[in-house]
């Protein structure tokens, strides 16, 4: 029996998720054809129920404007929401927030943190805008090593705006800093979700 009643709750999960995946398709197609107001509707659905898709491209409404009235306050919760469960693209999103002062006071090192856990996950925009941040040093120390792994990491997947970036980056080093970036690209793994 408990076998029975544990099989039983594994497929009512798997069958909530797959609604739930089917409820984000659907608002992600709304928002695709530009019918923002359904589109908020089933992403507000969704987000309140802990959905972390749904949960960034709410955020996505509300920093744009699409929709919903602008309001950075909203989208900064709602993007803080997904990328504290771990999703990439919400964590890059809170990263361009801070790192351009839109909605938030401008804040370099909460943008690296951002960005970091996205670049983590494999993220290149997220990985980029890392590679950018060291270059710069940009609330972190300036690290031309680190810029260009990050950059590295971010144009070998096809990426463009890296590989502006490592172009630039790459002109001041010597052979041995661009080695040793090279390196620490070709042994860097993604890690997983928080």
């Amino acid at each position: 029996m408990r076998r029975l009643n544990f099989l039983l709750f594994v497929a009512a999960l798997v069958g909530f998720a797959a609604l739930a995946n089917a409820g984000l398709d659907d608002a992600v197609s709304a928002y695709e054809k530009g019918d923002y107001a359904r589109a908020y509707g089933e992403f507000k659905a969704l987000a309140e129920q802990g959905n972390a898709g749904a949960q960034c491209r709410l955020g996505t409404l509300f920093a744009k404007g699409q929709g919903v009235p602008r309001d950075y306050v909203q989208a900064l919760k709602w993007y803080r929401m997904a990328a504290e469960q771990g999703h990439a693209r919400a964590q890059y999103y809170l990263g361009v927030m801070y790192d351009t002062g839109e909605g938030v006071p401008q804040d370099y090192g909460e943008a690296i943190k951002w960005y970091r856990k996205a670049a983590e996950q494999g993220l290149a925009v997220a990985q980029s805008n890392l590679g950018a941040m060291y270059g710069l040093g940009q609330g972190v120390p300036q690290d031309y090593v680190q810029a260009l792994m990050w950059f590295n990491l971010a144009a070998s997947q096809g990426y463009t705006e890296a590989q502006k970036g490592l172009d630039m980056i790459a002109n001041g080093m010597n052979p041995a800093q661009i080695a040793e970036a090279r390196r620490l690209a070709r042994e860097w793994k993604p890690k997983n979700r928080d």
